[in-house]
């Protein structure tokens, strides 16, 4: 295990690193000018990028994560192999053109659908890019990638199938060590659909703490078993499910989600229109109004059940207002 000196050391070359890909796709971009940058000086850019290329950052004994290359839509890609997954995942990082130096941004998690690189339903990274939510709303926009089909639970046994061990120990701290994220609740928001909907609300439900709002927009909100959709492989049991029915985890939480008479109502829940699960929103709406619950709903207009569906930008809105 690294040495607090040492987890330092590679801390500190991780955020030199950042700043020197921002230096060199600023100058790609056409701010010789600006920078006054000669060509010598680009070359002792990239040579010193490729010199990181092949190391990688200790999280923690079992978890280890690559320096960031960058792909073909510009977008930062770290390799992560972790105990809590059966294969190498990807941690894909979008951030706003310009950084301020002493600035610190909100992280927005775009939870994937699918496992691996799966994009059957569209990429949510793309689609932000595409919206330019980075630069909107200057966030840093998160897409990890899951070994498994992800429901951002952990199996009662498969110690491979932790997803939400992975989320909470792995790609959270990971994003606030190696760019200027903020590192308290406010500063983390959760957005997805169809059963990474599922996840960010019960990611946010089961620690309150840590998460200051999740939207979700056509997903199984209401679901009681884990019975369809390949709950079952990820869930392991009934009874592990039991502890993520979002349901349940409302009525415990009510009174925390509740403002007291001095605070300010704030809808840190949120969940948009429909494609596949218009029932189990109008029974989700039924039950937060029962419970009283601050939240943010729009039924409808019916879209397609993709990140490409319209819903991505009114999400993140409400996200970002009064947050």
């Amino acid at each position: 295990m690294q040495s607090e000196e040492c987890k330092v050391q590679s801390t500190k070359l991780e955020q030199r690193q950042i700043r020197l890909f921002d230096t060199l796709h600023f100058v790609l971009r056409g701010g010789f000018a600006a920078l006054s940058v000669c060509p010598v000086h680009i070359r002792i850019i990239v040579l010193f990028m490729a010199s990181f290329s092949l190391t990688r950052t200790s999280i923690s004994a079992e978890t280890s994560v690559s320096v960031a290359s960058i792909d073909a839509n510009g977008f930062r890609i770290h390799r992560v192999q972790s105990e809590f997954q059966s294969a190498e995942t990807l941690l894909q990082v979008l951030l706003p053109d310009r950084l301020a130096s002493d600035t610190k941004l909100k992280v927005l998690y775009l939870m994937p659908v699918e496992a691996n690189l799966e994009h059957r339903y569209g990429d949510g990274l793309l689609e932000a890019k595409k919206l330019d939510l980075a630069n909107k709303y200057q966030l840093i926009c998160v897409a990890p990638t899951f070994s498994h089909l992800p429901w951002y639970a952990d199996h009662p046994t498969d110690k491979t199938i932790r997803q939400e061990s992975y989320l909470l120990k792995v790609v959270v701290p990971t994003i606030e060590k190696l760019y200027p994220a903020i590192t308290e609740r406010d500063g983390r928001l959760l957005v997805g659909f169809s059963k990474s909907g599922y996840g960010a609300w019960s990611l946010l439900l089961r620690h309150p703490n840590q998460f200051a709002k999740a939207a979700a927009w056509d997903a199984p909100l209401m679901k009681t078993a884990p019975d369809q959709f390949g709950m079952g492989p990820i869930y392991g049991t009934p009874e592990n499910f039991s502890a993520y029915r979002l349901d349940r985890l409302l009525r415990d939480r009510a009174g925390e989600l509740r403002p007291t008479t001095d605070q300010q109502s704030i809808a840190r829940l949120i969940h948009l229109g429909y494609g596949n699960f218009r029932d189990h929103h109008e029974r989700m709406e039924s039950l937060l109004n029962e419970l009283q619950i601050p939240h943010a709903y729009a039924d409808g207009p019916k879209l397609e059940h993709t990140w490409y569906s319209g819903w991505l930008e009114e999400a993140v809105k409400r996200l970002v207002e009064g947050s």
